[in-house]
């Protein structure tokens, strides 16, 4: 019973963050538990990531520049086209196995006006729980928050806060992407051209055109993830109608690309339908285990930049 748990556990875990990094992602690395729940007052917050900012951009005794040629430099960021998703939009997810409930997830994008470096940012936030039957098994409350430039669709500042089965994680991440680097603990680390962080990739994943993609294709998105870079893949597979607890929905089909040493065997072990419209939403995540499948389900939706599409 105890190992049969423990297999459940196991798929449940990967099934959420493989939503949480379906942009492609990929992989299952291991996750935690409860939310730790951040004090992240709109004085605070703001006076630590203006902090951080500093510190990552013109805190190196060698390089002294004066603010306008920092802001300058901003120029050279891509300019992303975001007709995807908006500020106010928010997902919810039923995790299951079979017809038990298991938990739930939710995607936001939160009202907030933040500026970092002068520039605007989306305010995401993601989250996981298990419900009160599985917290006797295994509880999990997961947090992550990503400040995502508005215009590059880059992050700026990471928030991690996962606690599960008393394995506890809490990682703030400052990303210089003119430096190529991030810095967490005063720690930098080399990162790739325009990297994301697992959250931000999603949302810039969403906004890739899939319409002329054939099977077989492949997509790569730059991450930066437990301080290590990390090339998410999925691979395209068409085409399917997802009946949903919010109608059938026309749906891309995709299969996260497994390096070896993960979780999954196979590629059809992990499989992602997002909406196939202008929104390209996660509507079910799939995981397939010993016996059965567990899976993710979009159960409520609201603030879509655009109209679902919808089966007749």
């Amino acid at each position: 019973m105890i190992q049969k748990a423990g297999k459940f556990s196991i798929a449940f875990k990967a099934t959420f963050l493989q939503l949480l990094r379906f942009s492609f992602g990929t992989l299952f690395v291991p996750i935690s538990k409860t939310i730790l729940l951040m004090k992240t007052s709109r004085v605070i917050l703001p006076l630590a990531i203006g902090a951080l900012f500093m510190y990552s951009f013109i805190a190196q005794p060698s390089e002294k520049s004066s603010e306008n040629n920092t802001i300058q430099s901003f120029s050279k960021l891509r300019k992303i086209q975001n007709l995807a998703f908006k500020r106010g939009e928010k997902l919810k997810y039923r995790i299951h196995y079979g017809v038990v409930d298991a938990g739930t997830a939710t995607l936001e994008v939160v009202n907030d006006t933040m500026k970092i470096a002068k520039r605007p940012t989306l305010h995401v936030i993601a989250r996981g729980q298990t419900n009160s039957v599985w917290d006797k098994v295994y509880l999990v409350r997961d947090k992550y928050e990503s400040y995502i430039d508005e215009e590059a669709l880059l992050p700026w500042y990471h928030i991690r806060r996962v606690n599960e089965g008393g394995y506890k994680i809490e990682h703030d991440i400052m990303f210089n992407h003119f430096k190529k680097e991030a810095v967490s603990n005063k720690t930098k680390y080399k990162t790739d051209t325009n990297t994301q962080d697992m959250i931000s990739a999603l949302y810039y994943a969403r906004t890739l055109d899939f319409a002329s993609a054939k099977k077989g294709d492949l997509f790569t998105v730059n991450t930066f993830f437990d301080f290590e870079n990390y090339p998410m893949k999925v691979k395209y597979m068409g085409t399917e109608i997802i009946s949903s607890e919010v109608g059938k929905i026309n749906c891309y089909k995709f299969h996260p690309v497994m390096q070896k040493g993960r979780v999954f065997k196979t590629e059809e072990d992990m499989t992602v339908w997002i909406s196939a419209d202008t929104n390209k939403i996660p509507v079910r995540v799939q995981t397939n285990i010993l016996v059965g499948s567990v899976k993710m389900d979009l159960i409520e939706y609201s603030g879509l930049a655009a109209k679902l599409n919808k089966a007749k």
